[in-house]
């Protein structure tokens, strides 16, 4: 099993074999409905809370409007939460947050 405490956010080496076979699973579903199925499956409540969260935070950073603590109020998320959601939106190279909010925005 994979122990994600000890993987490298920069590990260049690529996924995993048990992080390839999530990823498989949700690029399996075949809507959002089954996705939300699975996720609800996959997440405590808390956990889906936290997922919806950051990408509320996510979303209102790329906005530009709101500052790190009106973020924070706004979304319930930790105003460090916010700290790293900007971080990986602005400054990492895995670029995640960023593919999937142009491609919202394309729809």
């Amino acid at each position: 099993m994979t122990n994600f405490a000890k993987t490298p956010h920069n590990d260049t080496s690529g996924p995993d074999a048990d992080t390839e076979a999530l990823l498989c699973a949700l690029t399996s579903l075949r809507n959002r409905g089954e996705l939300l199925r699975f996720l609800t499956d996959l997440c405590t409540p808390a956990e889906l809370r936290a997922l919806v969260a950051r990408w509320q935070v996510a979303k209102l950073l790329d906005a530009g409007d709101l500052s790190y603590r009106e973020i924070s109020e706004k979304t319930g998320a930790s105003t460090t939460t916010v700290g790293r959601v900007a971080r990986f939106l602005n400054e990492e190279s895995y670029q995640g947050y960023r593919i999937a909010l142009d491609r919202v925005q394309e729809q």
